[in-house]
């Protein structure tokens, strides 16, 4: 046993986790962070965001290489593709990446204590069932966990989570991803871009779900350009693995005739679940709702005193990005100060190409608040740079209130959305206005000029429309 006291252990390492950590340690608090991994920096670094986006890197340029470099006068010969020298780009990414967590940690002299937190009371965090060490603030950070079909088992090698989908030892010839949101389109992109046939099941008659209904349908529509088969309204009832592959079992979700469909691999991504599984949560008394998530205040703390949570534990969007901002205002407010987390400005991403990028209000969830609001949109056939680059896919999309301009959405389908969307972010935390982002500079020619068209065009005045 330990008699190790804190002011603060945070019960995982990952985006929220480690954040926190670093910022309460720089903050003067006496700070450790429980973690069994080997590894720091959670699902997202070693499992998740990061290695996807390596992968998703690659597959593009693989890609480009075979079929775009042509058309800017490129020419090579045949493409091939190397896997394993793939995958160990992907490897050397994250090994880089936790690295860097693991010397931060080092840095701000946070301790990282190896093993599996439990809470053992309001003051207590045991680690293992070896040691217990004392802490005057504990925060929940363990994030999620993938979510699986009922009947249905994740072996990782013909049924896999996305974690086993970034590991795929070859190239499958027929991919069946159930599921149409963000995890399951990018990995679709992945090995699509490597040759592999994708086929989308989604229980709803919409991919993305939740997004901008106008983004989502050109967005079905231009990966279905690319070559992705979508089986939309339709639910998986049952698998049945063979040595040839999976045979699975669908049904239309609203009733209707049984049909067979075989893969070689079956990518299972219908979201995410809160881990709370084994924190000793029910015997310190803290309090979960409907869907198992830790239920806090508008301050991150629990109903249980000094006990708090941040991240994919508690409700909210499950991104590192929201985690992360959770973890800085919870540390900052355990050292006195104002902490701050806008959730209206929090940003959605999908890394597919083209990317698709959100943030605030969509068109449905305004008029359902019954908000009066206009809308300004740019197409990217439109503008200079994305012509040049080949990318003239998709649009944007700004959303301000009728009465007083103010900026309640936007959102982008297109060339680098996901570096575009900031700009309207940054606008929206200071509560600007759609004329605000249109009479600001931007430079010629760049992507960034589809934003402030789109914001011209709220008042009906875009200059290259």
């Amino acid at each position: 046993m330990s008699d190790k006291t804190y002011d603060v252990v945070v019960i995982g390492g990952g985006p929220g986790g480690y954040v926190c950590a670093i910022r309460a340690a720089q903050l003067g608090l006496k700070t450790a962070c429980v973690e069994s991994r080997e590894t720091l920096g959670g699902t997202c670094l070693n499992i998740g965001c990061i290695p996807s986006k390596a992968l998703l890197q690659a597959s593009e340029k693989f890609e480009e290489a075979e079929h775009a470099l042509a058309s800017f006068g490129v020419k090579v010969g045949k493409v091939s593709l190397d896997l394993p020298t793939m995958l160990a780009h992907k490897d050397k990414v994250v090994e880089a990446n936790v690295k860097g967590v693991e010397f931060l940690f080092k840095k701000n002299k946070v301790d990282w204590l190896k093993g599996t937190g439990r809470i053992e009371g309001k003051d207590k965090v045991s680690i293992d069932g070896k040691e217990t060490v004392t802490a005057k603030n504990i925060v929940i950070a363990t994030g999620s966990t993938h979510m699986d079909l009922p009947g249905i088992e994740v072996d990782e090698k013909q049924i896999v989570s996305s974690t086993g989908a970034l590991s795929l030892g070859k190239v499958p010839k027929h991919l069946v991803v159930v599921g149409g949101g963000y995890i399951g389109l990018e990995m679709g992109s992945v090995w699509q871009r490597l040759g592999a046939k994708v086929t989308v099941v989604e229980f709803l008659d919409r991919i993305v779900p939740g997004m901008d209904n106008e983004i989502g349908k050109t967005f079905l529509r231009i990966l279905g350009k690319q070559g992705m088969t979508f089986k939309l309204g339709t639910k998986v009832t049952g698998a049945k693995v063979t040595k040839g592959g999976v045979s699975l079992t669908l049904e239309p979700a609203k009733g209707g005739d049984p049909e067979d469909l075989k893969a070689d691999v079956v990518l299972v991504a219908i979201g995410r679940k809160p881990y709370t599984e084994g924190l000793g949560l029910a015997e310190a008394g803290v309090e979960l709702d409907e869907r198992g998530r830790v239920k806090v205040n508008a301050h991150l703390a629990t109903n249980v005193q000094g006990i708090h949570a941040i991240g994919d534990v508690i409700a909210g969007p499950m991104l590192a990005h929201k985690a992360e901002e959770e973890g800085v205002a919870l540390a900052e407010r355990l050292a006195g100060l104002p902490g701050h987390v806008n959730y209206d400005t929090v940003p959605g991403i999908v890394y597919t190409w083209p990317e698709v990028a959100t943030v605030g209000k969509t068109e449905e969830q305004l008029k359902e608040a019954g908000i009066a609001y206009k809308v300004g949109k740019f197409p990217f056939t439109a503008n200079g740079r994305a012509r040049a680059m080949n990318m003239t896919d998709g649009f944007v999309k700004v959303l301000a209130d009728a009465a007083t301009d103010r900026i309640l959405g936007c959102h982008i389908l297109g060339p680098e959305a996901g570096n575009l969307i900031h700009e309207v972010v940054v606008a929206m935390e200071f509560g600007g206005s759609a004329e605000d982002l249109a009479r600001s500079f931007h430079g010629h020619p760049t992507l960034n000029e589809a934003v402030k068209e789109a914001a011209l065009a709220v008042e009906g005045r875009p200059i290259h429309l």
